[in-house]
């Protein structure tokens, strides 16, 4: 018997509404999957993509994840995990240098076999790049085999790969899929096998109201899957419906009725009723503890019965969502990422840009090309940042240990990665 925690999506880095305790949120609840499968000690931590929420996580997120890597590698407890679309690189990636320092594995087309379960990975593949994959995996000798990836998977909603296809055109019966990308937990059963989601660990959108948690996966004479929740901060939701020449002072009301304290409240107002200017009731919930607030009105108001007072929930979001639509090549889109991110000094964008698109051509003249379905990344999973999708360059055969983008053996050192 083998019994492993399937877990995902735990965008560690991710400092949702520009405050800093929701960065501190994501690593919490990643240490909390971590300490759970050391307390029931389990086989093994299975990570189906998009440890980081970034592929230029800050030093701190990379030190903090590596910290609580340490915690279950002293334990014994094996970390096996693919590459998400958030946090893919060009090169290799961050899963490589925590291989190297003896604190993961990173999944492929070969078995790596925990008690009696062999697990194999496939790193998340653009749509632009899978009708050429071969679905090759090198034969085991375990009881029961798993294949870890990344991606928005038919049957499940939103789903625009095929499950049953990779399941039927595998070398390898798999008797479950254990994945992530979308981050609302799920399962079904496909060609015999179960194709299950995590979920995510944290809520990384005001989409994600259910609570969160990872997956308890146990392979014996059958696959067994269950489900348990995580400790994670609060966020209370109040949809107020106003009636007519209802306003403010009724969704005030309604807000006031919770308890806020630390809590992340989302407020959605609809009905009749008279203008809310978002920001007085935002203020509000913040005079009442609340660590972030965030009001959206649903209804149709004309510019002339709105404030002059507008909150914006959250601009860089907002800008990264419009980017996302405009179909940019992968390359445009480390451009952009360049430009408005954090971590390049502003009198030093313009050599910085330059500097990266002179290396892009000089590999590749048509680097800057939006992809073939239109879209700069295959990322739907309703999260609230840019995802980056790139893998490398395949040249229509690729098989998947090469779908993942790197060049080399996957082995790096801490300077590759600095």
């Amino acid at each position: 018997m083998t019994r492993v925690i399937h877990t995902g999506d735990t965008h560690v880095g991710y400092q949702q509404y520009n405050v800093p305790d929701r960065r501190d949120d994501f690593l919490d609840a990643f240490r909390q999957v971590v300490r759970d499968a050391i307390a029931d000690d389990a086989d093994a931590v299975v990570h189906a993509g998009d440890l980081f929420h970034d592929r230029r996580p800050a030093l701190a997120d990379i030190m903090g994840t590596l910290t609580v890597l340490e915690e279950l590698s002293e334990a014994d407890i094996p970390f096996l995990a693919v590459v998400g679309n958030h946090e893919a690189k060009r090169d290799a990636q961050w899963l490589d240098l925590y291989e190297s320092l003896g604190l993961a594995t990173r999944l492929d087309d070969e078995p790596t076999v925990i008690s009696d379960t062999a697990f194999y990975g496939l790193d998340f593949v653009p749509r632009s790049q899978r009708e050429d994959l071969d679905y090759d995996f090198v034969p085991h000798d375990a009881d029961s085999a798993a294949l870890v990836t990344h991606g928005l998977f038919q049957p499940f909603d939103y789903g625009d790969w095929d499950a049953e296809a990779i399941l039927s055109e595998s070398s390898v019966d798999f008797d479950a899929m254990l994945l992530g990308d979308n981050h609302d937990p799920g399962k079904q059963q496909v060609e015999d096998a179960w194709v299950t989601y995590c979920g995510s660990t944290e809520r990384a959108s005001a989409s994600e109201r259910e609570d969160r948690g990872y997956n308890i996966v146990t392979f014996d004479d059958e696959v067994r899957i269950t489900r348990r929740g995580l400790d994670t901060r609060e966020f209370v939701f109040v949809d107020v419906e106003l009636g007519p020449e209802e306003g403010v002072e009724r969704v005030r009301s309604r807000v006031g009725q919770h308890d806020l304290e630390d809590a992340v409240v989302i407020v959605s107002i609809s009905g009749d009723g008279d203008p809310v200017t978002p920001a007085s009731v935002e203020s509000f919930a913040l005079d009442r503890g609340a660590l972030v607030a965030r009001v959206t009105d649903h209804r149709e108001i004309t510019a002339e019965e709105q404030e002059t007072d507008i909150s914006f929930a959250d601009p860089d979001d907002a800008v990264t969502e419009r980017v996302r639509e405009l179909g940019l090549s992968e390359a445009a889109h480390d451009i952009d990422e360049t430009i408005r991110a954090s971590k390049v000094a502003d009198a030093n964008v313009k050599d910085e840009v330059e500097r990266h698109v002179r290396d892009l051509l000089s590999k590749d003249s048509d680097a800057l090309a939006a992809g073939a379905d239109g879209t700069a990344s295959d990322e739907a999973d309703g999260t609230d940042a840019d995802a980056s999708g790139d893998q490398g360059d395949t040249d229509g055969g690729a098989t998947v240990n090469e779908a993942d983008g790197t060049d080399g053996d996957g082995q790096a050192s801490v300077e590759e990665f600095l």
